[in-house]
């Protein structure tokens, strides 16, 4: 188990705290990354079929979740089934738009590309990953 890769989801706090308690009681199955990250940390693409260990805010493994679908597209072109799917009460695209954006233009996701102006649009490339909780802790 400890040789998997690592899912984090946001940064630890409040919002890492909803999303992971979302994953733990079934409501959030897909998730949405800025290939930016990706590249920033040079790490692959999730792939199909990857299974990684969901830590919480204080770093604990919680679950063993294994993607099932991966998909590159514009964040214009984002669906309402996997805004729906993330978990957090979105019920349209353009309110995950706005919860996403906030959490892209915030300050600690600024940080951390080191880039106190970076703004997202519809052109932006984000990754649609959808997962399944195989095992909890």
């Amino acid at each position: 188990m400890h040789d998997l890769p690592k899912a984090e989801f946001a940064f630890p706090g409040p919002l890492r705290d909803q999303l992971v308690a979302a994953i733990l009681n079934g409501t959030k199955t897909s998730t949405t990354g800025l290939e930016i990250d990706y590249q920033r940390e040079q790490e692959p693409l999730p792939s199909i079929g990857r299974r990684s260990v969901v830590v919480d805010s204080a770093d604990q493994p919680v679950a063993i979740i294994e993607t099932t679908d991966v998909r590159v597209v514009r964040l214009g072109d984002v669906d309402l089934a996997h805004a729906v799917d993330e978990g957090e009460g979105f019920e349209s695209v353009a309110e995950w738009r706005i919860g996403h954006e906030d959490f892209w233009h915030g300050t600690e996701y600024r940080e951390f590309l080191g880039d106190p102006s970076f703004t997202v649009d519809d052109n932006t490339r984000a990754v649609a990953q959808r997962f399944t909780v195989v095992e909890l802790f």
